[in-house]
């Protein structure tokens, strides 16, 4: 709890949150690094004891009532689960929201929010790689994003930036006021996120069709940011040739990136790689803790989860020197540049060292429980009370 200021005319201190409304209505199915960051966070808010409400799409209502049982959970139309619908809804429905279940903040964890909310905002900023590397973006997607981010600066009571890294590229591309910007870093589920047993491992493995052949890991989307063709050609530079060549799987359920497949179409017939597409949660924990590397050599985040839940499964986690990933990743995995060249090389080192990759496995997973929601909570919470205070 945050104590504030006496009630008038009282002579005891009380303690007082506001009641905050987080819209978790961009959530998507999928559950991608948004879904983890809002279940994470609500969850965490309710243990926290937050004075809570949550608006959410139909399909997610008894979820957040299970994340959050005190919590008032409001269903928003069926329309919003289309993106044009949630918008306009975001500019009248949510405030209306705020008004009934009596919010004193409106949480926006994905850069929008209502022009006229009533009540303060605190706007999530997740990266601003939008403005850094327009390219490596969907267009229409960019557009949006650097359309809501500046708004977000402009109108916010606060904004919260999952990395320090986030924080200064703000002030220096956007000229955004250093004093209002929060930083709270992501935690990790460390009860699904943690070091698997052999038996998990396999089952893994045998779902894949790898049979406990060994392999490097990828998740995440297959846009330009995630840097996958040269990923490919940095796995082919380091393992042809190799009796037994570690196979590449790369999870995803999507992505836009043009050069994925011409890449792949470059991969000498006898080197191994794997599409399953998306991984349920249940499989995450077997998949990274089960992987030779874990490779993830982003041009840029804004945090980075998959680092972190990778980390937290005891990998030997392979990113880059990018925006916020030192911050996350620290001494505990190793880096390389993102060009095909030096992660051909940082692999090749990796897939040779077994003793480097046990040591590197084991402070991941030290570093990794450093991460928790519990300790983001309190950040945001903080935030909060600073919004509405303002």
């Amino acid at each position: 709890m945050i104590p504030t200021t006496s009630a008038p005319n009282e002579g005891a201190t009380v303690n007082v949150v506001p009641r905050v409304l987080v819209d978790a209505t961009a959530v998507p199915a999928d559950r991608g690094a948004l879904g983890r960051y809002v279940d994470g966070l609500i969850a965490a808010l309710h243990r926290a004891d937050a004075d809570l409400a949550v608006a959410c799409q139909r399909s997610d209502e008894e979820r957040y009532a299970a994340l959050a049982p005190k919590a008032r959970v409001v269903a928003g139309p069926p329309a919003i689960v289309h993106r044009p619908a949630r918008l306009a809804w975001e500019q009248t429905g949510l405030p209306f929201v705020a008004k009934q279940v009596g919010a004193d903040v409106i949480h926006a964890p994905y850069y929008s929010t209502p022009l006229r909310p009533g009540v303060p905002v605190v706007v999530t900023v997740h990266d601003v790689t939008y403005f850094v590397e327009p390219e490596v973006h969907n267009p229409v997607k960019a557009t949006y994003i650097k359309s809501a981010t500046r708004t977000a600066v402009r109108r916010a009571a606060r904004l919260i930036v999952p990395s320090k890294a986030t924080r200064d590229e703000m002030v220096r591309l956007l000229r955004a006021d250093p004093t209002r910007i929060d930083v709270a870093y992501h935690g990790v589920d460390h009860a699904i996120f943690h070091p698997p047993g052999e038996e998990e491992r396999r089952r893994v493995s045998d779902r894949l069709g790898l049979h406990g052949h060994p392999y490097i890991a990828f998740l995440g989307a297959l846009e330009p940011r995630k840097n996958v063709p040269n990923l490919i050609r940095g796995w082919v530079r380091a393992v042809d040739g190799l009796k037994d060549a570690p196979a590449l799987v790369l999870a995803s359920s999507g992505g836009w990136d043009d050069e994925v497949d011409a890449a792949l179409a470059d991969v000498p017939h006898q080197l191994r790689v794997l599409r399953p597409g998306y991984l349920r949660w249940s499989s995450l924990r077997g998949f990274f803790g089960g992987a030779l590397v874990v490779a993830l050599p982003s041009r840029g985040e804004g945090f980075g989860l998959p680092v972190l839940e990778a980390m937290s499964c005891g990998a030997a986690v392979l990113t880059t020197h990018r925006s916020s990933l030192p911050e996350v990743g620290g001494d505990a995995v190793a880096y390389t540049e993102p060009d095909a060249e030096s992660i051909g090389a940082a692999l090749s080192t990796l897939i040779a060292d077994d003793a480097r990759r046990g040591a590197l496995a084991e402070a991941a997973a030290a570093r990794a429980a450093e991460f928790t929601w519990t300790a983001s909570a309190e950040a945001h919470l903080a935030s909060y009370q600073r919004a509405a205070e303002q």
